[in-house]
């Protein structure tokens, strides 16, 4: 019996994996617990369709963290933060407030989760990496002045 998963299922596969089973196996256990439905021809088309869909909705994220990135390669972000003698903070800088920057100077919304960096304790330029999609990082220009 032709199966495709609608769930992770140990020894068997991963979601939207279409696999063969024993009848008993797909009938008494997959079916009921709704880990699977059988692969019918209707059922394989509506895979198709969601297969197809998510590689549009993949292709369209990827295609505008492109775009990003090429828009923060010119884009400086000014944070501005007390200090004390010898340059250095009496804080630091961290990727939250970097995102906020970015967002009220530029309008540029990126989740700070996507912001990689160390905490910034001194003033000048530091450049801050954004992965913005799995295979795009972004380099951020980020200068810190005192307040």
């Amino acid at each position: 019996m032709k199966v495709i998963l609608k769930a992770d299922v140990k020894g068997q596969g991963k979601k939207g994996d279409m696999i063969e089973v024993s009848e008993g196996y797909g009938r008494n256990f997959l079916l009921p617990r709704g880990l699977a439905v059988a692969a019918t021809a209707d059922n394989l088309n509506l895979k198709r369709q969601a297969d197809e869909a998510a590689a549009h909705r993949a292709a369209v994220e990827k295609a505008a963290a492109q775009e990003y990135a090429a828009k923060l390669k010119t884009v400086r972000v000014k944070v501005s933060a007390k200090g004390g003698a010898g340059g250095r903070l009496f804080g630091a800088v961290t990727a939250k407030e970097v995102s906020e920057c970015l967002k009220t100077q530029h309008g540029m919304d990126i989740p700070k989760n996507k912001i990689v960096m160390e905490q910034i304790k001194t003033f000048g330029t530091t450049i801050v990496k954004a992965k913005l999609y799995p295979e795009i990082v972004a380099e951020i220009t980020v200068d810190v002045v005192e307040a």
